[in-house]
C-alpha cells in the first residue's frame, strides 16, 4: 500500500489520537479481548508505561486519515523490568541498561486490511530512523512463529525466551544489532 503517510509522536503528542490507537488495538486483538493481559485496559496501561520513560516513540500509519497500524517503544533504563522475565541463561552483558544502549520496540500492530503490504516495515523503519541507539529489542509470542520469521527476515536473532508478566504469554525476546545508524 503506497499511499500511507507515516506520522511520528512523542509521549505529549499522544493524548490526542490515544482514542484512535486504542480502537486499532482493539480490532486487532478482538479475538483475545475476554484475556486480561490482552482487554484494552491493560494495553493502554502498558502504552501509559511507556510515555512515562525516556525515549518514548511512535510512528503512526495512516491512510487517509484512518490509522491503520503503528509502533511505539522507549529507551531501555538502568535497572528496567524488560529483561527480569528472561527464562533462557544469557550473558549479563546482554541484560545490561545504560539508557542510551536500546530501544524496545513494545508494539507494532498493522490491521489485517494492510497486511502483507509492506506497511509494517514501513512503520517500524520510520519508528527506528534517526534513532541513535545501538540496538532495538522486541518481543514476539512463541505461538506466532510466522511473526517471528518476518523479524528474522528484518533482521533480528532471538536471545532467549521471556515471561514479560505472570499472565502474559511466552515471548521470544528478540534483539536487532545496529550498525551505521
Amino acid at each position: 500500500m503506497q499511499d500511507v503517510e507515516i506520522r511520528s509522536r512523542d509521549a505529549a503528542s499522544l493524548h490526542e489520537i490515544r482514542p484512535q490507537l486504542l480502537a486499532v488495538y482493539a480490532e486487532i486483538y478482538a479475538d483475545r479481548l475476554h484475556e486480561e493481559f490482552h482487554s484494552v485496559e491493560r494495553f493502554d496501561e502498558r502504552l501509559g508505561w511507556n510515555t512515562e520513560v525516556p525515549g518514548f516513540a511512535a510512528a503512526v500509519g495512516y491512510h487517509d486519515t484512518v490509522p491503520v497500524g503503528y509502533a511505539f517503544g522507549c529507551v531501555l533504563q538502568p535497572g528496567t523490568n524488560w529483561w527480569k522475565g528472561l527464562r533462557t541463561p544469557v550473558s549479563e552483558s546482554e541484560t545490561t541498561e545504560t539508557g542510551s544502549r536500546t530501544f524496545a520496540l513494545s508494539e507494532l500492530m498493522v490491521l489485517e486490511t494492510v497486511r502483507g503490504t509492506g506497511v509494517a516495515r514501513q512503520i517500524h523503519d520510520a519508528l527506528l530512523r534517526g534513532r541513535t541507539e545501538e540496538r532495538v529489542t522486541l518481543l514476539v509470542e512463541r505461538d506466532h512463529p510466522r511473526v517471528r520469521a518476518h523479524y528474522e527476515d528484518w533482521g533480528y536473532q532471538r536471545l532467549g525466551e521471556v515471561l514479560p508478566f505472570p499472565d502474559a504469554p511466552v515471548y521470544d525476546a528478540m534483539v536487532l544489532r545496529r550498525t551505521g545508524r
